[in-house]
């Protein structure tokens, strides 16, 4: 029977506990009508996964698997599915990572009832950390074919998350020759808002704690970079600005923390922090500067199903590939995928953390 994987509830508050994974068989699912049957390939993880196993994320279900980020191949076909649904049978897909957030730009149209996302969620059965899944055709999107089942599965959520906050929310600065400040490079999502970035002209500058970490984001074309850690990092970004544009336009950000006291006095005039994160603390700091500089704060997190097929059309226009920090093989292998979660907890990730459910799977061998 096939697989699933889960969290196993045990005693414990939230932020002291940490669930451990549990391995379980389930029966293969059938597709209903409008639905497709998949078999997933990869499956990749986020930190929200991390919050799950700490209790530190709400609507937790201990029977629906873990995690949102998933690729597949269209095995078979419910009932009454679209002639251009048909044409997806045995083509490799790549799972929308939310519910319930169709199109609208300001948010989910029914957060309160109907907004989840993929994973371990009372919300939604459907989790990719399973070897099948049965989804509605309308929940899918054909894969970019240049991408790999591990580097399909690390596209959704960071992908959808980084495009809303770069495209939809810096208020119209990820634009050519536009200066972008990306905060914490080395987690999924600001890698793959430096890719966007970059990838539409724009000049990005990134922070860090490590500085291999940013020599890393230089090779993939920041045009520079400083050490959070450091005192006065915002003083030495300064200096990295161009002559013919010495300020920034937007910063995205997922720290929080000082980011507005640190940054205010390098933003020009009605510049945007785009806020897609709080790692540092679920806490800003809002001054006075920033009021008189006319800067805009805004929070922005996941994206819609348009904003998701949006996404992943300029990822296959632009032949963009996800960063992989680490790869593990099998879901039963729980041993290795504890070790991705260790690494997130320590930070030691660069990209995403994936695991390749299906060994076997055509696009593997493009890894």
């Amino acid at each position: 029977m096939p697989y699933s994987l889960t969290v196993k509830k045990t005693e414990g508050k939230p932020g002291q506990v940490y669930y451990p994974l549990q391995l379980n068989t389930v029966p293969l699912p059938t597709p209903g009508p409008n639905e497709f049957l998949i078999k997933l390939s990869a499956a990749a993880l986020n930190h929200r996964d991390l919050f799950i196993r700490q209790h530190l994320y709400p609507g937790i279900s201990f029977s629906n698997p873990l995690f949102a980020d998933g690729y597949g191949v269209v095995t078979s076909l419910g009932a009454s599915c679209s002639p251009a649904s048909q044409s997806l049978l045995h083509k490799p897909v790549l799972l929308n990572p939310t519910r319930g957030w169709a199109s609208a730009p300001e948010g989910p149209e029914d957060l309160a009832r109907e907004f989840c996302i993929l994973g371990a969620s009372a919300g939604t059965e459907v989790g990719t950390g399973q070897e099948w899944v049965a989804v509605g055709e309308d929940e899918v999107v054909a894969a970019p074919e240049h991408l790999s089942a591990p580097e399909g599965a690390a596209l959704p959520l960071v992908g959808v998350t980084a495009w809303r906050a770069l495209v939809g929310k810096s208020g119209g600065n990820a634009e050519p020759g536009r200066n972008l400040l990306v905060t914490g490079i080395g987690g999924g999502v600001a890698v793959m808002v430096l890719l966007f970035a970059v990838a539409r002209g724009c000049r990005v500058f990134v922070t860090s704690g490590d500085g291999a970490k940013i020599e890393r984001a230089v090779g993939m074309g920041a045009a520079g970079g400083v050490n959070y850690r450091e005192a006065g990092w915002e003083k030495k970004l300064k200096g990295m600005l161009p002559p013919e544009r010495p300020y920034l336009d937007a910063v995205i950000d997922g720290a929080g923390g000082e980011v507005v006291s640190k940054t205010v006095r390098l933003l020009k005039p009605g510049g945007v922090i785009s806020c897609y994160g709080m790692t540092v603390g679920p806490k800003m700091d809002w001054v006075i500067q920033a009021t008189l500089q006319n800067v805009e704060l805004k929070g922005t997190t996941m994206g819609s199903k348009r904003e998701f097929r949006e996404m992943v059309e300029f990822v296959r226009e632009h032949k963009i590939r996800p960063v992989l920090s680490r790869v593990v093989k099998g879901l039963d292998n729980l041993e290795g995928i504890d070790s991705l979660f260790e690494d997130m907890k320590a930070g030691r990730q660069f990209g995403k953390l994936v695991i390749e459910i299906d060994s076997e799977a055509d696009s593997s061998s493009k890894l």
